[in-house]
């Protein structure tokens, strides 16, 4: 399938519910609505497509964009490559949801991320820390070093409620992801929750939310769910 074909069956499976609803969360025209499990038959059809996944991303359709990390393979990409694709996620479904995803999957998925939360930009800090959650909650435990993930803990403590809107979101699943994914710091995330939450965020209307990692992770305590670790990060 060529990028023309691909755009007509992405057209076709959009709907006006799920544009809207897209559009309201910070989505921008062009795009069509489509549900993310729609895109599976298609991605069934190309497989791994670095370099289609290269032509839909460019087209700045949402849609396209989203399946660009689909079909995107990972370890071809380079950091430079990962930095242009942020670059036009111009909201977090995009910077959180594809490309922070698409590096979850790669080789120098923490070097790159480590980048990003360092750079003090909020769509940029915020996929660093959303990389991370994806990482802690499909790779084993051996993968990360203990202390560089309690520094980072220590980090969201002192600057969470400091921290750029969508950042604060991000974060706070971190705390949530090293308390349910990642063993060997369990406690430390509990208390670190504890510490900082809740933590306010404001919508661009104006209206405050407040977010409880520490509610979430008991919630997950209870279920019996400590240590889950996802099979595949991607559709």
């Amino acid at each position: 399938m060529n990028l023309e074909m691909v755009m007509q069956e992405l057209e076709a499976l959009g709907k006006d519910c799920l544009k809207k609803m897209y559009l309201s969360k910070g989505a921008r025209e062009p795009l069509f609505g489509v549900a993310t499990g729609e895109m599976k038959p298609i991605f069934k059809k190309i497989k791994l497509n670095q370099p289609l996944a290269e032509q839909l991303y460019a087209t700045g359709n949402y849609d396209a964009m989203y399946f660009a990390g689909i079909i995107a393979e990972p370890n071809s990409m380079t950091e430079a490559d990962y930095d242009r694709w942020l670059a036009s996620a111009y909201f977090y479904m995009l910077s959180d949801y594809v490309v922070a995803v698409t590096l979850s999957e790669a080789d120098i998925a923490q070097d790159v991320a480590d980048k990003w939360i360092a750079s003090g930009e909020d769509l940029i800090m915020s996929a660093g820390w959303s990389c991370y959650c994806w990482l802690l909650g499909s790779r084993p435990d051996s993968e990360f070093t203990e202390s560089k993930l309690s520094k980072m803990l220590e980090q969201v403590e002192e600057t969470v409620h400091d921290a750029p809107e969508r950042t604060k979101y991000s974060m706070n699943n971190f705390m949530y992801t090293v308390a349910t994914s990642y063993s060997p710091l369990h406690d430390k995330a509990v208390a670190t929750a504890k510490a900082v939450c809740p933590v306010e965020v404001t919508s661009d209307t104006g209206k405050s939310k407040f977010l409880n990692a520490a509610e979430n992770i008991q919630k997950t305590v209870e279920k019996g769910r400590l240590g889950f670790k996802r099979k595949h990060v991607r559709c």
